[in-house]
């Protein structure tokens, strides 16, 4: 399969591939930001995973002048209860579902599809995992918050109430405060949700030691 690289960047499995992380990057980035972390995730050389890092739409952005950079959604401030554009959070929502759907036409499950995101891109996976009507192998959000601070998104569906999810925050992030992160923690939690919660001593980036981490997270949920 193949996708223009003007969508995505694919890095395919040296055996036939049987299950997916899609990865979305930040805000400003592209999906060659993380498609070099896959080395480094340790898995075992005839895995099996097709990695897809989507990139963005370029448009303006309010809180950097309007300036234009690929970004999910806008960001219409800094208040973490108003932050996300929730209209085009929506907008790429669909985005994604594309990248999905083209899975499940490639006869991947989507309970063998795991959702990836850091910052921006952990905004979307966390509100379009919460939301997906078939269940998912698993939802990554790093570094990142809920689209509405401190509540669920509308129109969650019960497919993903069981879904592991695995959230990481860096203690000295200036970009998405860790309160952000533990907000959405406290709210999917309280919501009965499973996520594993990890903080690390960083600012807004990922460190090796939590590729690692990660990499453990996702054989856990895509090996068979």
């Amino acid at each position: 399969m193949s996708f223009d690289p003007k969508q995505a960047i694919v890095i395919e499995p040296k055996t036939p591939a049987t299950a997916t992380v899609i990865w979305l990057h930040g805000l400003g980035d592209s999906g060659a930001g993380f498609a070099p972390v896959v080395p480094m995730l340790g898995l075992s050389e005839n895995h099996s995973i097709r990695f897809i890092f989507p990139h963005a739409p370029e448009q303006a952005v309010t809180i950097n002048g309007g300036f234009v950079m690929r970004s999910w959604y806008d960001i219409k401030s800094m208040d973490l209860l108003d932050r996300a554009d929730i209209e085009g959070v929506k907008e790429s929502e669909q985005r994604v579902h594309q990248f999905i759907q083209s899975q499940l036409d490639e006869g991947i499950e989507s309970n063998k599809i795991i959702l990836a995101g850091f910052s921006q891109g952990g905004v979307m996976s966390l509100f379009t995992g919460l939301r997906y009507p078939k269940p998912l192998a698993g939802i990554m959000a790093l570094s990142c918050y809920l689209p509405n601070g401190d509540a669920l998104p509308e129109g969650v569906s019960e497919a993903n109430k069981s879904t592991p999810m695995l959230q990481h925050h860096g203690e000295q992030d200036p970009v998405v405060p860790i309160g952000a992160g533990e907000m959405a923690y406290k709210a999917l939690t309280a919501a009965g949700y499973s996520s594993q919660w990890q903080t690390f001593m960083m600012p807004h980036s990922v460190l090796p030691e939590q590729l690692m981490i990660i990499g453990d997270w996702i054989k856990q949920r895509l090996y068979d």
